[in-house]
């Protein structure tokens, strides 16, 4: 194999990696909505959620899409922000 062959196959892997992650945390996402709003609990703007979603599915992005890293990084603020909602320990929630 060549060298432009070699980068090719290793900018795919990558590609392919990042990808699975976005997936992953897009599974994650819809996941945590799903339990908190059985749980009764606040899942805070709804577009938050859907626009994660939209960001992931959406040709346009701050980054092209093979780099999944802009994509990861809104995947990643959304479930944050549902996560700010979950109920402590003690049964209490935070402010």
């Amino acid at each position: 194999m060549d060298t432009t062959t070699t980068l090719l196959v290793i900018a795919a892997v990558v590609a392919a990696v990042l990808f699975a992650v976005a997936v992953r945390l897009l599974v994650r996402l819809v996941r945590a909505r799903r339990t908190l709003r059985r749980a009764g609990l606040p899942t805070g703007p709804r577009w938050v959620f859907w626009g994660a979603v939209a960001y992931l599915v959406l040709p346009t992005d701050l980054l092209p899409d093979p780099v999944y890293l802009d994509d990861i990084g809104v995947l990643l603020l959304a479930l944050r922000s549902l996560r700010a909602a979950r109920p402590l320990p003690g049964g209490t929630t935070e402010p």
